[in-house]
């Protein structure tokens, strides 16, 4: 499906990407978490052709995407901001989503622009943000590109419509497996749809894990501050702050190796949000306070 080896570029003398590599072969829906200014968005537009490595080599189904008339068959990238022509409604995207994805799904189209309720003959240069983000994700969906990535595809959508793309979501990936990469900066709201995470940092992938695993990473302790630090011992410290004689601290650690079963009567053990977890594993250093 992907293959990533030794990947880095460039804008002009500002690195972008360094040294990535990055392999799966089956069909699943991916998270890409990383920072902004991380190499997200380079990333995807390697994957789909729009950029060519300064170095290392992309394959995506087996095919190198750059220049590459081919590689639309196989990989469809819904931008965050996607580039619709002023002159496109609804039916305009969807014959030309037809013209250019040879798996393309037209019923599946037409049941979802019906349920985001999208009005198919106005422009789409003046939808509102909400809609232009159900119009990327029916475009990448109704693809059904052996390789689909959607880059913040929720933004914008209020919660009913949020559970309505997920819904569509593994609906049309348990109809037609494929490799679904979500990029976010919210990893909370899409890690329930993830079977693996990739994050990336300081321009390189740094994780990449099975979600259930990187859930359990980050613990919470809070107490005194002699007895959480006797009970850290020399744990890696992400976070910590004075909250008057109390300390608050969380180590990277899995919750389940020893700290899940502890119990001590003046500190509070508790497992890290995952979207905290990750903002200070990314961080430069510990933050203190």
């Amino acid at each position: 499906m992907i293959k990533i080896d030794n990947l880095s570029f460039s804008y002009g003398k500002a690195m972008a990407l360094r040294h990535v590599s990055f392999h799966e072969n089956e069909p699943m829906i991916i998270g890409l978490w990383g920072r902004s200014g991380s190499g997200k968005t380079t990333l995807m537009k390697l994957l789909s052709g729009m950029e060519q490595p300064n170095q290392g080599t992309v394959y995506v189904n087996g095919v190198s995407p750059y220049n590459n008339p081919e590689a639309m068959h196989h990989v469809t990238f819904m931008q965050e901001n996607h580039p619709f022509s002023d002159l496109w409604d609804v039916e305009d995207a969807l014959r030309f989503g037809s013209y250019f994805n040879r798996n393309w799904d037209q019923p599946f189209a037409n049941h979802l622009v019906n349920v985001f309720e999208l009005p198919r003959n106005k422009k789409i240069r003046n939808f509102s943000k909400g809609m232009k983000s159900m119009i990327k994700i029916t475009l990448g969906l109704a693809s059904k590109a052996p390789v689909t990535i959607m880059d913040e595809p929720a933004n914008g959508l209020d919660a009913s419509m949020r559970k309505t793309f997920y819904d569509a979501l593994l609906d049309t990936y348990e109809d037609t497996p494929r490799l679904i990469m979500l990029s976010t900066h919210h990893i909370d709201e899409v890690e329930p749809l993830c079977e693996k995470i990739a994050v990336i940092n300081q321009h390189t992938i740094t994780r990449y894990e099975e979600t259930e695993k990187l859930k359990r990473q980050g613990v919470l302790l809070t107490g005194p501050e002699d007895a959480v630090r006797a009970e850290i011992g020399t744990h890696t410290i992400l976070e910590e702050r004075k909250l008057g004689k109390q300390l608050h601290v969380m180590v990277d650690d899995d919750y389940d190796n020893g700290f899940a079963t502890r119990t001590k009567a003046d500190i509070t053990i508790e497992k890290a949000p995952l979207q905290d977890y990750l903002v200070n594993l990314t961080r430069k250093g510990p933050t203190k306070a």
